[in-house]
């Protein structure tokens, strides 16, 4: 219940407060959000598996976002930014409808 107030109490504070997200932040955001996603969609995998660990939770989400960011980083300096962003979108996106497939699956017994 914690999480979801904290949830409510974020989004409306991002409404309320409109923050700019810095330039050179802005290439990685989206790639981070979808680093992101993966990891939640994991977690909610995990959890109605019964597999559900915080402790790799939470270094999951920590590193898929670091990595995501770290590729997009690298794909930047050597000048392919964006087929770098492309592939972690494919290979992340992959990952997160696989997932909800899961997820699918295991709600509705599928």
């Amino acid at each position: 219940m914690i999480a979801v107030i904290a949830l409510a109490v974020g989004v409306i504070a991002g409404i309320f407060i409109n923050p700019d997200v810095p330039l050179w932040l802005q290439p990685y955001l989206p790639i981070a959000v979808i680093a992101a996603l993966d990891s939640v969609f994991g977690g909610i995998r995990a959890r109605l598996d019964r597999k559900f660990d915080d402790k790799q939770f939470v270094i999951s989400f920590i590193s898929n976002v670091l990595i995501a960011a770290l590729i997009v980083y690298l794909g930047d300096q050597l000048g392919v930014g964006s087929q770098l962003s492309t592939g972690v979108v494919v290979v992340l996106g992959i990952r997160i409808f696989s997932n909800a497939a899961a997820i699918r699956r295991h709600l509705f017994s599928a």
